[in-house]
């Protein structure tokens, strides 16, 4: 009876229902008594319960979430007004992952390939294009967020921003290069100095990329084990994220009305088209210019891109995306080294992401950044983003870091919290097809797209 399908018919029948009698209710065609209206409203939210029951996802909970936290906000404003503590836990524990996901990730990333002979032309190829490509993204970001000017005119209660407004004093560009180098790593830990973060573990990676291998190995192996733990850190963290979708929305509405769902619409529509934007207007090109056959590559990226949306993991894709590219006519050594370091490296979703997401923070909280800031800030998430692909929503993380840097309030990143699960799925696909692109850009660099292998290359060459 209580089957997924007819539990999904029930909520879009009682949807209908329920949207109806509110509009006939608001333009006062029949006025119906409020305990009639709210279990009604109530009524589509139980079916998607129900329905989140039966499927056991994250993704679906989270939808839950935000759609109960809106209706708890608009019944119960003064309940939902006390539930920010719930949203801060999630937030705090948030913000312990950054120093060590970044710190392994681009450790691993930078010595994980120490024999610079064998990565050869092929390293500094790959990375070259991974900050051209990652470049246009933000900057594409950029300008779709000060065009459509999402978060722009919101009237923000005195109480949702009070204490959340640090005064920061204008720097000069000594200031500021100087502020990008870490003096003491701990201390940068604890003022969550992202940048810092990046930059020492940058030239940790480096250093132990040079040592021997007696005493780059175990260090290697840490790092690496560092990372998967965090991974898995941040998948247990991110169970508690339906409760702190739920707090966030519900306390934003019982703030500021309904209005504020109208500005994170707008957030994820401009995000949409720029993505459209980016995939037409950049990596279509590149697959014209050099001559790849683009119904074959859509063919080849479909089943990868689709786990990715689906799953908004770009690692949950990785096997079959390799798998793919090789299939397609990319050298194996190619695929297992371009896709993997564009994982850390080549982040073109999330990248443009972060850069609409940093703009619209300052913009709901009433901040004009100079352009000369924006340019800043732009420069920071093209380190600060690199190696977060491979955990669901782990941009929030750098997103946070990013605030905090700059001096921005992190309550709206609550409110965004709420349609971060629907902006994951399209930005996490964007960085499967870049990653994709770039292994045949390379292979086509090298001069061996679609070259044959022989049993004995075959045989010689692992992932």
């Amino acid at each position: 009876m209580f089957t997924p399908r007819n539990l999904l018919i029930g909520f879009f029948t009682s949807l209908t229902l329920a949207v109806g009698v509110n509009l006939t209710d608001h333009f006062t065609l029949i006025d119906f008594p409020w305990w009639l209206l709210v279990p009604i409203r109530w009524l589509p939210i139980v079916f998607y319960f129900l329905y989140a029951c039966k499927k056991k996802k994250l993704t679906t909970w989270i939808f839950v979430s935000m759609l109960a936290g809106v209706e708890f906000g608009y019944d119960l404003p003064l309940v939902a007004k006390e539930l920010n503590i719930v949203s801060q836990i999630f937030i705090h524990l948030v913000k312990t992952i950054i120093a060590p996901l970044l710190f392994g990730t681009l450790v691993t990333g930078i010595a994980g390939h120490a024999n610079l002979k064998q990565v050869g032309r092929m390293g500094w190829k790959s990375i070259v294009y991974f900050e051209i490509v990652s470049t246009i993204a933000l900057f594409i970001g950029l300008a779709a967020i000060n065009i459509s000017g999402a978060g722009l005119g919101v009237t923000v209660p005195e109480a949702m921003s009070k204490g959340n407004l640090p005064e920061v004093q204008a720097q000069s560009w000594r200031d500021i290069v100087l502020h990008v180098f870490p003096e003491n790593i701990a201390k940068s830990i604890a003022e969550g100095q992202v940048l810092q973060i990046v930059v020492f573990s940058i030239l940790f990676g480096i250093a132990l990329a040079m040592v021997k291998e007696q005493y780059r190995l175990p260090m290697l192996r840490f790092t690496d084990s560092l990372t998967a733990v965090m991974f898995k850190f941040t998948n247990m963290i991110m169970l508690f994220a339906p409760f702190a979708v739920f707090a966030a929305i519900a306390y934003s509405v019982g703030h500021m009305g309904l209005g504020v769902l109208f500005n994170l619409f707008e957030l994820l529509g401009t995000l949409y088209i720029a993505l459209i934007i980016f995939l037409l207007g950049v990596l279509l090109p590149i697959l014209l210019i050099l001559k790849i056959p683009v119904k074959k590559f859509i063919k080849a990226v479909a089943e990868p891109v689709t786990i990715a949306f689906a799953t908004t993991s770009s690692e949950s894709a990785l096997p079959l995306a390799m798998e793919n590219m090789e299939r397609f006519g990319v050298p194996r050594k190619i695929v297992s080294f371009v896709i993997p370091t564009g994982y850390s490296f080549n982040l073109d979703g999330t990248t443009l992401y972060l850069a609409m997401a940093s703009l619209f923070v300052a913009h709901m909280a009433g901040i004009r950044l100079s352009f000369e800031t924006q340019i800043i800030m732009m420069v920071t998430l093209m380190l600060t983003s690199k190696g977060v692909a491979g955990v669901p929503r782990a941009s929030l993380v750098i997103l946070l870091g990013t605030a905090t840097s700059f001096g921005l309030p992190t309550w709206p990143i609550f409110i965004i919290l709420g349609i971060d699960e629907l902006m994951d799925m399209a930005r996490t696909a964007t960085n499967v097809i870049g990653n994709c692109l770039a292994t045949v850009v390379i292979a086509k660099w090298e001069g061996e797209f679609g070259k044959k292998m022989t049993g004995d290359e075959l045989a010689g060459e692992e992932y």
